[in-house]
């Protein structure tokens, strides 16, 4: 099966020339910048290509960019013409599954763009936050070693007068020991769980008995605790308006789904290991 030809050659060529500026009254996206054998490439073209860019390629310099994708669509569309045969059932059902798969993005964008209600936004606020409990936070360090043994040591030391900060400096040989052991304020689920369980048994300045998990033995100090209220709504707007847009949106893909006379039966007893077979399209 033939491969699919890439054209960024042009960009490495591009990236050593200058395009010389052209004053405009106005660029239209059917502004035509060349034309190959009579077929127009236009602005619109240029920027459609740009989009489409591998990532990499769309950081470079505008002048860059305009040069090398004007070759690359030049190129491609000096190419195109000189093919006179019949397209070939891969390429035709290719850009048919292109132009389905545009056309539902166009219709999803334009719901996905539809004003949220105040009274929408609202209701997901409540759905979200309204019953929500208020969540502990903590503020812990930790000394972090290789044994139960250590462990103790640790604890006796620090039960015996030594600073936490400095003791852990010394010996912790998790990343926060430079740091003191600060792991700074945290919340449920963002530490493992025997970790957080000694925590959350902790008063303010106590020190926990030793602590195994899959990184070592720990010796923590809390060094505070908070209560974390829900958001308010300013907090979380842009979160919300994109939550309810994706639930609309979807909404709607099963609405017109339902509504569409679909007849699957044709696809009953079809192997499904025929998706492999390329040989198919040629």
């Amino acid at each position: 099966m033939q491969k699919t030809l890439t054209f960024l050659a042009p960009f490495a060529i591009a990236a050593s020339l200058a395009l010389p500026v052209s004053a405009q009254e106005e660029v239209k996206a059917d502004t035509v910048v060349a034309t190959v054998n009579g077929k127009d490439i236009t602005i619109g073209n240029m920027i459609i290509a740009r989009a489409t860019l591998p990532e990499q390629y769309q950081q470079l310099p505008p002048e860059v960019l305009f040069k090398g994708i004007l070759d690359q669509l030049v190129q491609q569309t000096a190419i195109s013409q000189a093919y006179t045969d019949d397209l070939p059932k891969r390429v035709t059902l290719a850009l048919e599954n292109e132009r389905r798969q545009l056309i539902a993005g166009e219709v999803i964008e334009k719901s996905m763009a539809k004003e949220i209600t105040p009274e929408e936004l609202q209701a997901a606020y409540d759905e979200s936050y309204a019953n929500a409990e208020p969540t502990q936070e903590f503020n812990a360090s930790h000394i972090l070693v290789e044994t139960e043994e250590d462990a103790l040591a640790v604890k006796a030391e620090i039960e015996g007068g030594a600073d936490f900060a400095e003791v852990a400096k010394e010996k912790s040989t998790g990343p926060s020991g430079p740091s003191g052991g600060s792991l700074g304020w945290f919340g449920p689920g963002m530490m493992v769980p025997a970790f957080e369980t000694a925590v959350a048994e902790l008063e303010v300045g106590g020190i926990s008995a030793p602590v195994k998990t899959q990184f070592g033995w720990h010796i923590i100090k809390l060094e505070d605790k908070r209560s974390k209220e829900a958001p308010a709504m300013e907090e979380v707007k842009a979160e919300l308006e994109t939550q309810v847009r994706q639930i609309k949106a979807q909404a709607m893909i099963e609405e017109l789904t339902a509504a569409a006379t679909v007849d699957r039966t044709a696809a009953e007893g079809i192997d499904p290991t025929v998706l492999s077979n390329i040989g198919l399209l040629e």
